[in-house]
């Protein structure tokens, strides 16, 4: 089962994260968070494999959680989903180790076949970086 943590302002987005993730097997929702605090507590708790995180969050931001978080030796894997999919945020989030980076507007339903991805190989969640997409 993979553990799925999910960090957006937008209540919308997060309920169709969760409709979405809902319908793929081997997926496990562990929990969500509206602001970066929440989202920072939330992942130290939960211990979760994957978060899906968004670049602006009240209370920070996505950068800096992503940066506290790829600190840790049992990192998860981070898949970066914002509204702001400029070229120095996208440098930034592979610097501090984003392992995916997409743009809600156009790329939203790419997070399917990174979850299929992931599914398919279990053992390996943190596997290769894959910002190649």
């Amino acid at each position: 089962m993979i553990k799925v943590f999910i960090a957006d302002d937008s209540s919308v987005i997060r309920d169709r994260l969760n409709a979405l993730l809902s319908d793929l097997p081997g997926i496990d929702i562990v929990g969500e968070g509206g602001d970066a605090s929440e989202t920072l507590k939330g992942i130290q708790e939960l211990n979760p494999d994957v978060v899906i995180l968004d670049i602006r969050m009240p209370g920070g931001n996505g950068i800096g959680v992503l940066k506290k978080i790829k600190k840790n030796d049992s990192c998860p894997v981070v898949i970066m989903l914002t509204n702001y999919p400029y070229l120095q945020y996208r440098k930034k989030c592979t610097d501090l180790g984003a392992d995916y980076f997409f743009d809600k507007s156009t790329e939203f339903e790419s997070i399917i076949e990174v979850f299929n991805n992931l599914i398919q190989e279990p053992g390996d969640q943190q596997g290769s970086k894959r910002m190649d997409n």
